[in-house]
């Protein structure tokens, strides 16, 4: 990521092909008035029940990107009016979403440590 934007959002269900990629931070700009970088789209694990995944979940399609540190505060509200909402990467983890996507997307976690610890430690119960 570049130094500038260091809160990574997450836009559930929205897929960005790979030619429209390009186009996502000035549709971001265009529309919501905030500069992004776009990192990646992650499809979603599926559920496990018993050891075993279960049929028919996981393999939606999820948007990560970041946002500049100067437009995080005036993002804060809008994002949770966009269909599905945005989330901060911190608060999908810290509410036991992280199993959802592959170990390395923790990485994007810059605040919220113990919240994150607390609910990955309830999964594991």
């Amino acid at each position: 990521m570049k130094s500038d934007y260091k809160q990574v959002c997450v836009w559930a269900s929205t897929e960005v092909p790979k030619e429209q990629e390009k186009d996502f931070a000035p549709f971001m700009l265009k529309e919501y008035g905030v500069r992004v970088e776009f990192l990646e789209v992650v499809k979603t694990a599926p559920d496990i029940k018993d050891g075993t995944p279960v049929e028919g979940t996981g393999g939606r399609a999820d948007c990560f990107f970041a946002i500049h540190t100067e437009d995080i505060n005036k993002f804060a509200v809008p994002r949770l009016t966009m269909d599905p909402p945005v989330r901060w990467v911190e608060d999908v983890y810290g509410n036991g979403g992280g199993k959802l996507y592959p170990a390395r997307i923790k990485g994007y976690c810059k605040w919220n440590g113990e919240a994150i610890a607390e609910a990955e430690e309830s999964d594991n119960e």
